[in-house]
């Protein structure tokens, strides 16, 4: 359990931690039935909108996903699948009654976002998305309104949602609108280092109104008055399942998950042990010689132990004397392996990782062409990839690219009133490839080998 460690003394134990706000998530499990925005959570004094049950969910997530070998490469896939060719600067045009993008170069708005590393703020900006379903922006300003200048925003940063919480509105309906101010510390560590910094929310209908303030733009989960949700949050219990399974695999293999063995040891050879151990010791009590005697009983099983169990052990073999006791009766070392019906184990094992893989993929809501995913044994072929791609392309771009450029293209608004431009990600079209002509595949060809 991390920092934990349990301390034992003779009949007592106690339970020691060097992290006193380790999340009890990790032992009790995600509590989805629990309303967390019902009540503000007091951090050193500021009362604010606690995310997940302990105010910590970003941090579950983000250790959930680090021990998992699928759901991070899917959402990997889903954000180069979103950012496409890059961002490019667009005027929105109607022809016949159809909306299309026009993609321009604008050098006034382009210099301006050479100032700062507007593409790593983009990258930061989808990945949060992608993991929390919404995005904090630091949006800080010029100092030209301090003495009756014009306003401008110089730049935008995205704040990590493990260190931004909402304030507790306390006037006003309990909703995301009525929050007035952002706080960002070090919320894992309980803010004990950094302490709290809030700063006023961004108005975007006057954008120039505070030198810094945050935005949270997120898109909407149902029953959620504050804070998004992912869409895979409902799978968080799949996912860890399927983390579990390899761990378990090999615990097995190391040293197996239950008894391996039994080992039966003679009664009289413990009691010579005892009797030889008052001899060498007569002035302890009783006391200490159980103590003893249980530790040469716990060095000897260990020493057994390492001979019986590993993956590095096998072929190897114990040696024990057999003797007889004063009766003539034999006394003898048994050890007996125990059938753990290992192949059962592991198949069934495997089927609860399949099921914990295809829950996991479902919940992220890629198609599995997408992810590379194979699925019966097959991999998908180039027409369901194609026209899981056009899927995507039509219906999980846009509402996620709006929510990632929000800020963005709140801030080319102000800064360039007059220009109605925007930004977002520029896709080509996927063809396939019987309807490429012949001299279209040769010059693809020539390409890829170059």
């Amino acid at each position: 359990m991390g920092d934990t460690r349990i301390l034992q003394l003779d009949a007592t134990a106690f339970v020691v931690g060097s992290n006193p706000f380790q999340s009890f998530d990790s032992f009790i499990g995600l509590q989805k039935n629990i309303d967390w925005e019902a009540d503000p959570t007091v951090v050193q004094g500021v009362k604010l909108v606690p995310h997940g049950l302990n105010n910590d969910l970003p941090v579950i997530i983000r250790d959930i996903m680090d021990k998992n070998n699928l759901a991070p490469g899917i959402v990997e896939r889903e954000i180069g699948l979103l950012y496409g060719d890059g961002p490019h600067l667009y005027k929105l045009v109607f022809e016949n009654g159809f909306a299309k993008r026009e993609y321009v170069t604008d050098p006034e708005v382009q210099a301006w976002l050479d100032t700062w590393d507007y593409k790593r703020y983009i990258d930061m900006a989808m990945v949060e998305f992608k993991y929390m379903k919404g995005v904090y922006t630091k949006v800080i300003r010029n100092r030209g309104p301090r003495i009756g200048n014009a306003g401008r925003i110089n730049y935008l940063q995205v704040v990590p949602s493990t260190d931004a919480r909402l304030e507790w509105p306390e006037t006003g309906p309990k909703r995301l609108e009525s929050v007035k101010r952002i706080y960002v510390g070090d919320f894992q560590n309980h803010c004990l280092y950094t302490g709290l910094t809030g700063y006023p929310v961004f108005d975007p209908y006057d954008p120039f109104k505070y030198p810094i303030s945050i935005g949270y733009d997120n898109k909407y989960s149902f029953g959620r008055n504050f804070y998004s949700v992912p869409s895979y949050y409902g799978s968080l219990n799949w996912i860890m399942r399927s983390s579990d399974i390899p761990d378990v695999l090999k615990y097995l293999s190391e040293n197996g998950i239950t008894s391996a063995f039994h080992i039966h040891s003679p009664a009289d050879y413990w009691k010579d042990k005892s009797d030889k151990l008052k001899e060498m010791y007569p002035s302890e009590t009783d006391q200490e010689l159980q103590k003893r005697l249980e530790k040469l009983k716990d060095d000897t099983f260990d020493q057994m132990s390492k001979v019986l169990t590993g993956k590095r052990n096998a072929g190897k073999f114990i040696e024990t004397v057999d003797f007889y006791d004063v009766d003539g009766n034999l006394c003898a070392w048994k050890v007996e392996a125990i059938d753990q019906k290992v192949k059962d184990f592991i198949e069934s094992q495997l089927k609860i990782s399949e099921k914990a893989d295809s829950a996991t993929t479902s919940g992220m809501g890629l198609h599995p062409s997408l992810s590379n995913i194979i699925v019966n044994g097959q991999l998908s072929s180039g027409s369901q990839m194609l026209y899981a791609l056009k899927l995507y392309m039509a219906s999980d771009t846009t509402i996620p690219e709006e929510v990632v450029f929000q800020k963005l293209n709140q801030a080319i608004r102000a800064n360039f009133p007059n220009k109605g431009l925007r930004m977002g990600f520029y896709h080509h079209s996927v063809a396939r490839e019987e309807d490429v002509n012949p001299e279209g595949r040769v010059m693809n060809s020539a390409a890829e080998e170059r």
